[in-house]
């Protein structure tokens, strides 16, 4: 059996692993590439699409999952394993990005026409989506599944509701994917299921290099900055990923209320046209949740049900908030990439008084690292804006397993497995492996397409083509001459002025070029 890398390696999204067996090829998940690799998703895949028999989902978010009706337009017509709840919540999201897609691609293509340019297309339609759908075939957690030349079952990774670490079984070689694993004890879904055998796993490293701070450290840093948006008056913009994280949230401000450090006069609005689908997927497959949620369901009460809460669904209605003066919204996208959160950050990150709080994790090339980074400005949407907002961080309601949740996951297996390092930035992978090195286990970081034979042990070595990066070094471009604004303007030094009249000249003979 063979595996090659195909996504999230590098980086933490664009999830895809190639299987091959002796007749067949199965994928494990097929995401979406977001921030400064999101070209790629424009890209032909490195497989036939016709030639895969199956594809194993983790789960519903789009890093693992948004390019599966890519895949179906292309060609692909096999089963696609997941279990219930990813099915559901993939409809949702799948129908949204085919949505904001096709706005995104009509705006530009306003441009384009003016500009006598070629229009673009959009990655899939909502009949690609519709076609995908009756590709699914529904897995319980924990059941054996035997198919041509495999077997495999799906663990609760405990990530997001319905999320899975997959074990997969070839003659007598077993490789588990971890997927994404979520905290240890987790105020959403519990505790990630223990795999305690394998001969090669596939673990993500998110934070690989970080420790979250405890539950009562975050929830008190939630609270400093709710309190401190309330007495000054002042807006609060939570981008979230709107699966599982959004609920999140909304669980931890019902807290604030019960506790009464969140005032009732303060609004809070949910915007975005699936919010609310998302949360009853969540209230229909309570049983999943943790215990500390189920104990509101056992007292017939809802974890997710505040009464100053209001979801927006229609464009006007999100409209009609952009002058609100007090109140929490929360947005997607969680990385700041698209969605209404954009609008938000629009008309409020320049005022002095607005707190913005990420709650997850900011890709490389992202507006939201780009924000967390310190930025002064910022282009949204086409308009250079100021950054004046109270920016905080708390990693601690994220989703993901931080390095000592991981190292806890791996102390469940027996033996001596080879790990596979994915889905993590450069450092946080190092990071994990030098530990896991430690610990006496042989590791692997693997660069895209590179194959392993599992069965013979023997890894090929890929020499990744160079590839320039324009839109990452534009965008510093614009980050380095808005601080030479602030620095240079009104200055009489004449040699600062000699030097900006060079570049200036340099540039222009580029722009002949």
């Amino acid at each position: 059996m063979l595996i090659r890398f195909l996504g999230a390696v590098g980086e933490v999204t664009g999830s895809n692993y190639l299987l091959e067996t002796e007749n067949n090829k199965y994928l494990v998940d097929c995401g979406i590439f977001q921030g400064e690799n999101e070209k790629e998703n424009e890209a032909p895949f490195d497989f036939s699409p016709s030639s895969i028999k199956a594809i194993l989902l983790t789960h519903a978010h789009l890093d693992h999952s948004g390019r599966i009706p890519k895949l179906v337009r292309e060609g692909f017509k096999g089963k696609i394993y997941a279990t219930l709840p990813t099915i559901e919540l993939c409809e949702i999201l799948w129908f949204d990005t085919v949505k904001l897609m096709k706005e995104e691609a009509e705006r530009i293509n306003r441009k384009h026409q003016r500009a006598g340019k070629p229009p673009i297309e959009v990655l899939y339609t909502e009949e690609d989506v519709e076609a995908s759908l009756k590709l699914f075939e529904p897995i319980p957690y924990d059941e054996i599944i035997s198919l041509e030349d495999i077997k495999f079952r799906f663990r609760d990774s405990s990530h997001i509701l319905g999320s899975s670490s997959i074990e997969v079984w070839n003659k007598d070689i077993k490789i588990v994917f971890s997927g994404d694993i979520g905290q240890w004890e987790g105020v959403m879904e519990g505790t990630p299921a223990i795999i305690e055998q394998a001969d090669y796993v596939i673990i993500e490293s998110t934070y690989g290099d970080r420790i979250h701070k405890s539950l009562a450290e975050t929830r008190e840093e939630f609270t400093q900055a709710i309190q401190s948006a309330i007495s000054e008056n002042g807006k609060v913009l939570i981008p979230s990923f709107v699966v599982d994280r959004a609920q999140r949230i909304i669980y931890e401000t019902r807290l604030l209320e019960e506790t009464l450090v969140l005032p009732k006069k303060v609004p809070i609005y949910f915007d975005s046209p699936m919010g609310k689908k998302v949360t009853q997927v969540y209230r229909k497959y309570n049983s999943l949740l943790s215990s500390e949620l189920q104990k509101y369901y056992l007292n017939s009460q809802d974890p997710f049900d505040i009464e100053n809460l209001r979801y927006l669904s229609s464009v006007e209605e999100s409209k009609e908030i952009n002058n609100l003066d007090m109140g929490i919204i929360i947005a997607g996208s969680g990385m700041c990439t698209g969605g209404r959160i954009l609008h938000h950050i629009k008309h409020s990150i320049w005022k002095d008084n607005t707190h913005i709080i990420f709650v997850g994790y900011q890709a490389q090339g992202t507006l939201g690292r780009r924000i967390i980074d310190g930025a002064r400005s910022i282009n949204v949407m086409g308009e250079e804006i100021a950054v004046r907002a109270k920016v905080h961080t708390i990693n601690g309601f994220s989703s993901h397993a931080d390095q000592r949740d991981l190292l806890r996951w791996v102390d469940g297996f027996q033996g001596s497995p080879m790990f596979i390092i994915t889905h993590g930035e450069p450092n946080s992978s190092q990071a994990l492996s030098q530990l896991l090195r430690l610990k006496g286990y042989q590791t692997l970081i693997p660069v895209k397409g590179q194959i392993i034979d599992l069965i013979k042990k023997e890894i090929s070595e890929v020499r990744p083509s160079p590839s320039i990066d324009w839109n990452s070094l534009f965008l510093e471009l614009d980050n380095q001459i808005s601080t030479l604004k602030e620095k240079v303007i009104g200055s009489s030094d004449i040699e600062k002025f000699g030097l900006l009249k060079a570049i200036s000249i340099i540039l222009k003979e580029i722009i002949k070029r």
